[in-house]
């Protein structure tokens, strides 16, 4: 009996961390499912590379801000590649600008909510109302991956909208930890700290010098997309066995406690 492939879902798979994490996941023996907002050459260029890493694919261009069009993104997927075993929820936009939080924008704030937090809650609600709705016993692992931020709990003052969005980001992972631990899906919330890219490029060189001679990070460099992306192709493989709601700090230990 030939054993069933897994497969993903990556929202946001057009670049970086997200496209890092498909490629990952298509070395790892996953086939993927790769989202962007639009079909256009990046998210093709992606395809390319993920299907080159050795995974099945289909590119589906959808604004997960959609909500109605959830059941139509997933059931895409499943139509090209198969049930998913794995929903990676990582597309995520910043602020509109930076600022004070005294000038915050409601439709900065709305935009952040809307990708970051909201985004994330109900397509993890219409994936984990799929894999209840039909029986598991394949011998896959089934996992939940979503990908916040260190700023889930780290301040940025100039960035407050989108820390309030993340922190938000992180409630839906412990939310569906809890409801799904009964049916054997695991939930991860992978928190990024500072890594190279296209969001954090124009202020990379601050960050490069804060974590070089200012010690922002405990291992004085930024991370990279790649980085990130083998951790969520561990998460999703079942490598950390008996584990659920943990918070990985993928933040070269950032957010220790330090005096």
């Amino acid at each position: 009996m030939t054993a069933v492939r897994h497969a993903a879902l990556v929202t946001g798979s057009s670049r970086g961390i997200g496209l890092s994490a498909a490629v990952a996941l298509a070395r790892a023996g996953f086939d993927v499912a790769l989202n962007g907002p639009q079909d256009d050459a990046e998210l093709q260029q992606a395809e390319q590379l993920v299907r080159a890493a050795g995974a099945r694919t289909v590119r589906i261009a959808a604004d997960v801000a959609d909500i109605a069009g959830h059941a139509g993104l997933l059931e895409r997927a499943e139509s090209e590649i198969g049930a998913l075993s794995t929903l990676v929820n990582n597309a995520g936009v910043s602020v509109l600008s930076r600022g004070d939080p005294l000038e915050v924008s409601e439709a900065s704030y709305d935009s952040c909510q809307a990708v970051n937090a909201k985004a994330q809650f109900f397509l993890s609600q219409a994936w984990a109302r799929r894999q209840l709705a039909r029986k598991r016993d394949d011998g896959r692992f089934y996992s939940l991956v979503n990908v916040s931020s260190s700023n889930a709990v780290a301040v940025a003052e100039n960035r407050a909208e989108y820390c309030v969005s993340k922190a938000g980001s992180a409630m839906v992972s412990k939310v569906f930890a809890v409801r799904l631990g009964r049916e054997n899906i695991a939930v991860y919330d992978v928190q990024p700290g500072v890594i190279e890219t296209a969001m954090t490029s124009a202020v990379a060189e601050t960050y490069r010098r804060r974590v070089t001679e200012g010690g922002l990070t405990l291992m004085p460099r930024m991370g990279t997309p790649e980085e990130v992306g083998r951790i969520i192709a561990t998460l999703a493989s079942g490598a950390l066995p008996y584990t659920t709601g943990q918070v990985i700090s993928a933040d070269a230990g950032m957010l220790v406690s330090r005096f």
